[in-house]
């Protein structure tokens, strides 16, 4: 991979966009989505569906950052298969992606029913479609590009029919084709409340065969969702984070037991909780900044920022604080204190102060956190309410609130956080008790004991980044580079037309002023001293003298005396 492709933009439709993909997600897997619209339960799932779908792509594509899909197409199984949606870059194409959605809106969602062989066929083809148009879109786009060897796609059947069935069918159908490319293949039913319990047991029931009808190499998952917006939202949102699972994330390092010094190791992988709104480059009011005061303050449009009123927090909540998860809050927090501007007047500042210190204590005896709302300054250009920003304030022992910006549901990722019910094995809980003993515990938590060698760092490339020469060697410089024009040859000497005789003042202006350039020995003083200079630099000299009234300089020979006759009649 050239390091050329790797900084093409994700937005660029050339082939260098496959290196740039797979070197910021290296395992992130193109998409197709195939949707079951068959009757009577499309007339159900139609909506829903849809509405998810025009909610995620519009977060999807607008995102910066990494390209999270790199490809997506979308197939639609009706009275027959078609393909909405070739293989098309998620990023940038919104208006393309809207109008494959409003086209899936218009699909009916009544008529007879077709057979179950019939329809288990139509979903087979559209599986093995996608594929064979994977393999020629990757073909056509990136030819002598090594990065399409780690290129794969995942597929994704959403159906309303039971989905151990289509689970079957698609094992049964797709058993002796070439699945090379097909990393995993994901079976949503969607459920109503009526239909729950015929086919399953639990709402994130998985499926996976593994006698000789599974494909090799390839992941066959079947998912139970409710026919609920937020729910296929949270599927779909699955395909925003990464999709690795070669490599372990990171390692965490403990000091060892004393009987065995060598660190134990822990190895990790991370995963994302939330789309940062830095990554949103229209929604300035999303919290996006929270480092100091006035990047949460209202832009001012003049050079002043005291015509601009304060922002406005309303509590909309109460929250428990054991009830508030610490993974859904994010940025930089600000520290909030009772006003002390001196345009109040002493009582309303001192009503103030007893105010804020009654916030604080009622929050912290009360154990409990306030959820503001910050409405937007202005209405959106297209027409909406414009974009809400959240926060929680949080008491403290001092007589300080802190707030957080805390993620809404847009912004939300897919999380399965389980909770474990065997308890771990003794051995291990023995040797993570013996490591966690070798490292020294603080009741109070004192960041200044801590030292990242910030300054050390920033001096060290402060003085890489020095210039070779000092400045104080730069006016020395410059005097030089001015100085030399005067230096020039004959022909520029030459060329200066000769001064009437009766500006002899403004002469002797324009000559003091070329001496505070550069420090020149004077015209007089050289034709009074020492011999007579050269023929190059005389006609300065022999003019200056002229219009000075001043002592004549030596005579020249008669070629020359002709010569400046014939230029003075010239001028005269």
């Amino acid at each position: 991979m050239s390091m050329d492709n790797r900084k093409t933009p994700a937005g660029s439709s050339n082939s260098g966009n496959l290196a740039y993909w797979f070197s910021s997600f290296p395992r992130q897997p193109a998409r197709v989505l195939i949707v079951e619209a068959l009757p009577p339960w499309w007339s159900e799932t139609c909506p829903v569906l849809c509405d998810a779908l025009d909610n995620f792509l519009s977060l999807a594509c607008s995102l910066d950052g990494p390209c999270r899909i790199p490809l997506l197409s979308l197939y639609a199984i009706s009275r027959q298969q078609e393909c909405l949606l070739p293989f098309v870059q998620v990023r940038g194409n919104l208006a393309r992606l809207r109008s494959c959605v409003e086209e899936l809106r218009t699909l009916p969602g009544e008529g007879c029913v077709r057979g179950a062989a019939r329809g288990g066929e139509m979903l087979r083809q559209a599986v093995l479609d996608s594929l064979q148009q994977f393999k020629q879109y990757i073909r056509h786009t990136s030819a002598g590009n090594q990065a399409s060897n780690n290129i794969s796609v995942e597929v994704t059947v959403v159906t309303g029919q039971p989905g151990r069935g289509v689970v079957r069918q698609l094992e049964a159908g797709l058993k002796n084709a070439d699945l090379a490319a097909l990393k995993r293949l994901l079976v949503v039913q969607i459920y109503s409340a009526a239909d729950w319990g015929q086919d399953s047991h639990s709402p994130e029931a998985t499926h996976s065969e593994t006698d000789d009808s599974l494909m090799l190499g390839t992941e066959v998952d079947l998912q139970r969702v409710e026919n609920s917006v937020f729910t296929m939202e949270t599927v779909l949102k699955a395909w925003l984070q990464e999709q690795g699972g070669d490599r372990e994330h990171l390692h965490l390092l403990l000091p060892g037991p004393l009987d065995k010094p060598i660190p134990v190791c822990v190895k990790c992988d991370m995963q994302e909780r939330l789309i940062s709104p830095a990554l949103i480059p229209l929604s300035p009011n999303l919290g996006v900044k929270t480092e100091s005061v006035r990047d949460f303050l209202p832009l001012a449009k003049g050079s002043a920022n005291q015509g601009q009123p304060p922002r406005r927090l309303k509590a909309i909540k109460t929250l428990r604080a054991d009830g508030v998860c610490e993974s859904v809050l994010y940025g930089l927090p600000l520290v909030l204190r009772p006003t002390t501007c001196w345009q109040l007047d002493w009582d309303e500042m001192e009503t103030n102060h007893n105010l804020f210190h009654a916030l604080c204590h009622t929050l912290r005896s009360r154990d409990l956190f306030l959820l503001l709302q910050v409405e937007p300054a202005q209405r959106s250009t297209a027409g909406g309410s414009g974009v809400y920003s959240h926060y929680v304030l949080q008491p403290s022992p001092s007589l300080a609130l802190l707030l957080k910006p805390v993620v809404s549901r847009e912004l939300l990722l897919p999380c399965s956080l389980t909770v474990s019910t065997q308890e771990p094995a003794p051995d291990a809980v023995h040797t993570i008790q013996a490591c966690l003993t070798q490292l020294d515990e603080e009741c109070v938590f004192n960041p200044l004991t801590l030292s990242s060698n910030l300054y050390q760092h920033l001096r060290s490339r402060g003085l890489l980044s020095q210039p070779r020469y000092p400045y104080r060697l730069q006016p020395a410089a410059a005097l030089r580079d001015q100085s030399q024009p005067l230096e020039g040859p004959k022909s520029t000497a030459s060329r200066q037309p000769r001064q009437p005789q009766n500006h002899g003042r403004q002469l002797g202006m324009n000559s003091k002023a070329r001496a505070t350039v550069a420090p020149l020995p004077s015209s007089s003083s050289s034709s009074s001293l020492g011999p007579p200079p050269a023929k190059a630099s005389r006609r300065p000299l022999t003019l200056l003298s002229s219009s000075s009234g001043s002592r004549r300089a030596p005579a020249p020979n008669r070629q020359e005396q002709d010569n400046d006759e014939d230029d003075s009649m010239v001028i005269q």
